[in-house]
């Protein structure tokens, strides 16, 4: 009598294993791959504001510089510069005159104003009182080849005397303008000083 088998085939399918919940893979391409999902774009990122990032900086064209032959000479002379600055010109210039012109005060006279406007011009704050005391004297240096004498020390030292007294207008004209120079440069230099040393609002 022949015995049958309740042992289900071990090969065969069991009709008791629950199948699988897994969706069925996405249909495959030519080559046998699968094929991936899309994946979608995420939201953009903004770019960063505020504090985080900083606007490039804008760089401006430096300025053209001014050319050479339009810059004007500006030393600042001390006290004895400017002394030996005026006392030198116009002594070339007492010369210049006696030499073209025959010693002509009066030519003198005119030439001393504009030195004595750059004398006061050009002496460095520090030393701004010193340009109404040396200019005075630059005038009676300037007089030694103008002046008109006898000859020997006192024929000069005569000459130079009437040469002071005849031309005072010319000396206390241009020690004038030296002094108001002066005073008008340092009223703006005691201005700026207390201008810095105010406290900002």
């Amino acid at each position: 009598m022949e015995q049958y088998r309740t042992r289900p085939s071990q090969y065969g399918p069991r009709r008791d294993r629950p199948r699988s919940s897994l969706p069925p893979q996405a249909g495959r391409g030519a080559g046998g791959g699968a094929v991936r999902a899309v994946r979608q774009p995420g939201p953009q990122r903004r770019p960063l504001t505020g504090p985080q990032r900083r606007p490039p900086a804008v760089r401006r064209p430096a300025p053209a510089p001014a050319p050479a032959a339009a810059r004007l000479p500006n030393p600042r002379l001390t006290g004895l510069g400017s002394g030996l600055f005026c006392a030198l010109v116009m002594f070339l210039l007492g010369g210049l005159c006696a030499v073209l012109f025959g010693a002509p005060l009066t030519a003198y006279g005119v030439l001393y104003l504009p030195v004595c406007v750059l004398t006061a011009v050009w002496v460095r704050r520090g030393d701004l009182m010193t340009a109404p005391v040396v200019v005075p004297i630059a005038f009676a240096v300037g007089l030694l080849p103008v002046a008109d004498g006898d000859g020997g020390t006192g024929g000069t030292l005569m000459g130079l005397v009437t040469a002071l007294a005849t031309q005072a207008g010319w000396l206390y004209g241009g020690t004038l303008i030296t002094g108001l120079i002066v005073i008008v440069r340092r009223v703006r230099l005691v201005q700026r000083r207390r201008a810095a040393a105010r406290p900002p609002v």
